[in-house]
């Protein structure tokens, strides 16, 4: 027996589905993914089966078995899905494409998964040397019809090695150049899926850089290629493109290192961005969405004043309306969207302030009020972007700064944890003690008293219709 056939007899997983399936598993076979990560060491989180007949029949076997639900993936290929009773891992159950195991292997993407073991036990089938090129730790396309037949696969390339620290070689990296304009013929939701796997991989700076080279990057983010070449000012050392690029790379740093940061902060924060945002997705992760797509607005708005210098004046504005539109053509969830373009139009506020320390408890306030769900995670991107930005007086800016985002993540988890202040009275109370129409200035005395309470200049309901009076007045 192969190493390989005796490691899928100790996987767990595997033994599982092959115990659910015992009357039908020589009709089997353990394929694709599952195979690769076994012989890489990875985590088994999932069970792909190729099967001989009905894939319908075999996943409620299946499911009969592991004691878990059942669903359809794909009614186009006749794809189903099992959840094992534990939900640690699922089994995908797919019908053989083509006349046998062989033909099916044929028509996969990369050889690393075009490797087949039957399920009822006995040799790898690898047709197309995926097993070598796992030892050597490349990426080969099965052959020229594979980017044909799916033009997501060209993306998927640069995930993959990003996923699994392999590199294409040469003629896979030549075929996937020559496809990767199609590759936003695919879904716009399987476009995103690949593109989120890719950035929340150990080797999303690899991967990205891979995407690039091939031109699969512009055809999926044209908004990131045309960052390329625009220069800044003497405070950057870097054109937007590269100073993207070192963000990403800034914030993936500070993922593992925000205690370097904020100090006893960091396990808080931690928790924080640990929370579920959506579409797979943690509020830390989307944070390397934001690091991506934060400068978008700087080529539209690029200015030179006349002593010189360059301006980006409104990039943060500019740069929200267009992340809005990048979303809604990758189809993401509507708080992913919200989140980004959030990220995008408040992540210049914190670097502004710094020139104003120490901040009065009002600066404070209107930070957090205007910043809203996204002030923590704001003002973490903020610190990769200034570890980013290199050129005149960088080290003292860049202390100054993550002095200010310690000051304020503490009270952005304050206020994560205990909500906005409430202002000690409410609207109808001013309209009835004030004498005042409903309307926007009442609005606008809730506000003011919402501040002063953040403020501690308020604390009593008497003390705030007193304020409210004075403010009154004074209009």
């Amino acid at each position: 027996m192969t190493a390989l056939a005796q490691l899928l007899e100790s996987e767990p997983a595997v033994a599982a589905t092959r115990a659910a399936l015992a009357d039908s598993a020589d009709d089997a076979w353990v394929v694709g993914g599952t195979v690769r990560d076994l012989v890489l060491g990875r985590p088994i989180v999932d069970v792909d089966l190729a099967v001989e007949g009905d894939p319908e029949q075999a996943a409620r076997a299946l499911a009969d078995g592991l004691g878990g639900p059942l669903f359809p993936l794909s009614e186009e290929f006749g794809a189903w899905r099992v959840l094992a009773g534990s939900r640690e891992w699922f089994c995908d159950v797919s019908p053989l494409q083509g006349d046998g195991i062989e033909a099916d292997l044929a028509r996969r993407d990369f050889t690393v998964n075009a490797i087949a073991v039957p399920l009822e036990g006995g040799e790898p089938i690898d047709p197309h040397g995926g097993r070598a090129d796992l030892d050597a730790a490349v990426l080969r396309v099965v052959g020229e019809q594979a980017y044909e037949d799916d033009p997501l696969r060209a993306l998927r390339l640069a995930r993959l090695a990003a996923e699994l620290g392999l590199e294409p070689e040469a003629d896979t990296e030549r075929l996937t150049r020559a496809a990767a304009a199609r590759v936003p013929e695919a879904s716009a939701e399987r476009v995103f899926a690949e593109l989120r796997r890719l950035l929340v991989s150990d080797g999303a700076l690899s991967g990205i850089e891979l995407a690039e080279r091939t031109g699969v990057a512009a055809a999926v983010l044209p908004e990131l290629e045309a960052l390329r070449g625009v220069e800044q000012s003497q405070f950057h050392h870097l054109d937007v493109h590269d100073h993207t690029i070192e963000v990403l790379r800034q914030q993936i740093v500070l993922e593992s290192e925000l205690e370097a940061v904020f100090g006893e902060l960091a396990e808080d924060i931690a928790a924080v961005l640990a929370e579920p945002l959506g579409d797979g997705l943690t509020r830390g992760q989307a944070l390397r969405f934001g690091a991506l797509v934060h400068d978008l607005g700087k080529p539209a708005t690029r200015g030179v004043r006349p002593d010189g210098r360059v301006t980006f004046i409104g990039h943060d504005g500019s740069g929200a309306e267009l992340v809005l539109a990048l979303c809604r053509r990758l189809r993401t969830g509507s708080r992913v969207r919200e989140q980004l373009a959030a990220l995008t139009r408040h992540h210049l506020r914190l670097g502004f302030l710094v020139h104003h320390r120490p901040l009065a408890p009002r600066m404070v306030h209107d930070y957090l009020s205007a910043c809203g769900p996204v002030a923590l995670d704001v003002t973490v991107l903020s610190c990769a972007d200034r570890l980013a930005t290199g050129g005149k007086n960088a080290e003292a800016a860049i202390a100054a700064h993550l002095e200010l985002a310690r000051e304020l993540a503490a009270e952005s988890l304050r206020w994560h944890a205990e909500g906005p202040p409430r202002s000690p009275v409410g609207g109808r109370e001013l309209i009835e003690e004030l004498g005042i129409e409903p309307g926007p200035e009442v609005g606008r005395l809730l506000r003011e008293l919402e501040q002063a309470a953040y403020a501690g200049e308020v604390e009593s309901r008497q003390q705030a219709l007193e304020l409210a009076g004075r403010l009154l007045r004074e209009t």
